[in-house]
C-alpha cells in the first residue's frame, strides 16, 4: 500500500505553516459529476411515493452506511444500504435520507457529506474521505441535480431530525451518526420496505435484465478460460475471470462467486474457490453481475469441463433439469409461493427413490416429519431477487414464503442435487457430484418472463456450449 497514513505524520504536516499555506491554493475545481443510470431519479421518486402512502404522518430516516473496516486502517469496498438506494438512487457513503410528513405525503431531504476543500484541515488530515487521498466526491448540489431530490450538507442533519414529534422510524445499525439520535430501530420500517420492494416496476426489471445480460458475458468468459484453469489456474482463475467481467460491466459480483469443481460442487457455499479443475469434472458456477444501479443477477449452471458428461453425471443433471422445468411451470400470479419449490422437491424425491437412495417412500419423505430427501438438497429451491441477491428478506412470512406470487415479483428458481464426496449413502459413481440449475424470472400477468432464457439449459445444450467455447479458444491460438 503506497504511503503512510498514520495520524502523527499528518499532524506534523498540518503543523507546518509553510505546507498549510502552499497546499491550500492552486487547485482546479474538483469534478463533482454524479453519474446514475437513466431513469434512476424517476424510479426513486416513485418508490418514495409508495413508502409515503404506506406510512402517512411518520418521519422516516435511512442511511447509506459506512465502509466496514477490513484490517487496521484498510476498508472493505463500500456498498450502500439497499433500502436507501431503492428510495434515493444515491450510493454516497455517509448520506442520510429524511422524509418529513407534508400534507398527504412526505418531503424528502438527502443529507450528503460535503467534500473537504483545499483550505480546510481535513483536505490533508482526513485520509479516509478527503478528495486528496481517495479522489473527488460530489457534494449536495451535484446530487440534487442528478437525483431531483432536495439535498443539504450532512452537518445540517440535526435540524432535519429536531424534536421527537412526530416520531421517527429509523433503520438503525447502518450509520453511527444516525444511531446517535437514539430513535432505536424500526422493524416495521424495514418490513414495509421489503414488502414494497417485492413488486418490481418496469425500470427495475430493466436493470435486472441488464444484470442477467452482463452475467451471460461472464459465463462465456469462464468457459473460454477452462483450458487455463485445467492447466493449473484452477477455480481461482475462473473466479477471477468472472469477477473481472463483473467489475467491467457493473460494480462487481452481486455476491461472492461460487466456482466449484469436482468434489467441491456439492458444497453449497463454496466461496474459497481454491481447488483444481480437471478435464473429467463437473464445474458448478453460481455467479451474478451487480450493475451500476446495484441490481444483481443470480445464475447457476453446471457443465462438464471436458465437454462431455459421464453417464452418472448426465443422470444427475437430467433429474435436476426435470425438476427445474417442473418448478418453472408453477410460476404464475396467484399461485402459492411455495408451489414451485414443492414441485421441484417432489420431482427430485421421486428420482432419488427410483435410484434406491431413499429409505422410505416418496410420500413419507415429503411429509413434514420425513424430509429424508433433503439430505441431498438441504437448501431451498428459490428466492426473491433484486437489489439483494436474497431480496426482501425482512418481509413478513405471510407476504413471502407463506404468500402468493404476483405480477412484478422477481425470482431465482434453483433446484439442485448435492452428493458429497464423503457420503456413504450413495454409490461411488455419484459421490462428489453436485448439480444446480438456476434461472432468473419475473412473474407476468399470465406466467413468467425468463430473463435468463439465453443461457443453455439441457444437458445437450450444456455440452454444446462447452465444446463451442473450447473450439473458439483453439481457433484463436
Amino acid at each position: 500500500m503506497t504511503g503512510d497514513r498514520t495520524r502523527p505524520d499528518l499532524r506534523a504536516l498540518l503543523a507546518a505553516k509553510g505546507f498549510r499555506n502552499w497546499i491550500s491554493d492552486g487547485w482546479e475545481p474538483a469534478d463533482d459529476t454524479v453519474d446514475v443510470p437513466p431513469g434512476t431519479a424517476e424510479a426513486a421518486a416513485a418508490h418514495r411515493g409508495r413508502l409515503s402512502a404506506e406510512l402517512p404522518g411518520q418521519r422516516i430516516a435511512l442511511a447509506a452506511g459506512r465502509a466496514v473496516v477490513r484490517s487496521n486502517d484498510t476498508f472493505h469496498g463500500f456498498r450502500a444500504d439497499s433500502d436507501f438506494v431503492w428510495l434515493t438512487g444515491c450510493q454516497r457513503e455517509g448520506a442520510i435520507l429524511v422524509m418529513t410528513p407534508a400534507g398527504d405525503s412526505h418531503h424528502a431531504t438527502l443529507y450528503v457529506p460535503r467534500p473537504a476543500e483545499a483550505h480546510e484541515p481535513d483536505f490533508v488530515g482526513d485520509a479516509d474521505t478527503s478528495p486528496l487521498w481517495v479522489g473527488s466526491a460530489a457534494g449536495p448540489a451535484a446530487y440534487e441535480r442528478a437525483l431531483g431530490i432536495a439535498c443539504r450538507p450532512l452537518e445540517d442533519l440535526p435540524h432535519g431530525l429536531r424534536g421527537r414529534n412526530p416520531s421517527v422510524l429509523v433503520g438503525a445499525g447502518v450509520d453511527p451518526a444516525l444511531d446517535a439520535y437514539g430513535f432505536g430501530h424500526s422493524e416495521r420500517l424495514r418490513t414495509v420496505l421489503a414488502e414494497l420492494r417485492r413488486i418490481k416496476d418496469d425500470w427495475e426489471i430493466g436493470q435486472l435484465r441488464a444484470a442477467v445480460d452482463a452475467t451471460a458475458l461472464g459465463f462465456a468468459d469462464v468457459l473460454a478460460a477452462l483450458p487455463e484453469a485445467v492447466r493449473g489456474g484452477g477455480e481461482r482463475w475462473l473466479q477471477g475471470t468472472f469477477d473481472r467481467r463483473a467489475r467491467t460491466e457493473g460494480t462487481g459480483p452481486g455476491y461472492t462467486s461460487i466456482v466449484a469443481a469436482g468434489p467441491h460442487a456439492p458444497i453449497l457455499h463454496w466461496t474459497r474457490c481454491d481447488g483444481q479443475v480437471t478435464e473429467d469434472s463437473l464445474l458448478l458456477l453460481d455467479a451474478g453481475v451487480e450493475v451500476d444501479s446495484l441490481y444483481t443477477a443470480d445464475i447457476t449452471r453446471t457443465f462438464p469441463v471436458g465437454g462431455e458428461f459421464t453417464g452418472a453425471q448426465r443422470d444427475v443433471y437430467d433429474l435436476v433439469h426435470k425438476a427445474h422445468v417442473a418448478a418453472l411451470g408453477e410460476v404464475r400470479p396467484g399461485q402459492d409461493y411455495g408451489a414451485f419449490q414443492a414441485t421441484a422437491l417432489r420431482v427430485l424425491a421421486e428420482g432419488l427413490h427410483d435410484w434406491d437412495l431413499l429409505p422410505v417412500s416418496v410420500d413419507e419423505a415429503l411429509s413434514p416429519d420425513g424430509q429424508q430427501h433433503r439430505r441431498y438438497i438441504v437448501c431451498g429451491t428459490g428466492h426473491f431477487l433484486g437489489l439483494d441477491v436474497h431480496d426482501c428478506a425482512a418481509a413478513h412470512p405471510s407476504t413471502y414464503r407463506e404468500g402468493t406470487l404476483a405480477e412484478g415479483m422477481a425470482l431465482a428458481v434453483e433446484p439442485g442435487l448435492y452428493f458429497h464426496a464423503g457420503d456413504r449413502t450413495v454409490p461411488p459413481e455419484l459421490r462428489g457430484l453436485g448439480v444446480r440449475i438456476e434461472d432468473d424470472v419475473v412473474v407476468t400477468g399470465s406466467g413468467y418472463d425468463l430473463l435468463s432464457g439465453g443461457f443453455p439449459s439441457t444437458a445437450d445444450e450444456s455440452t454444446a456450449w462447452v465444446q463451442a467455447a473450447r473450439s473458439r479458444r483453439a481457433d484463436e491460438r
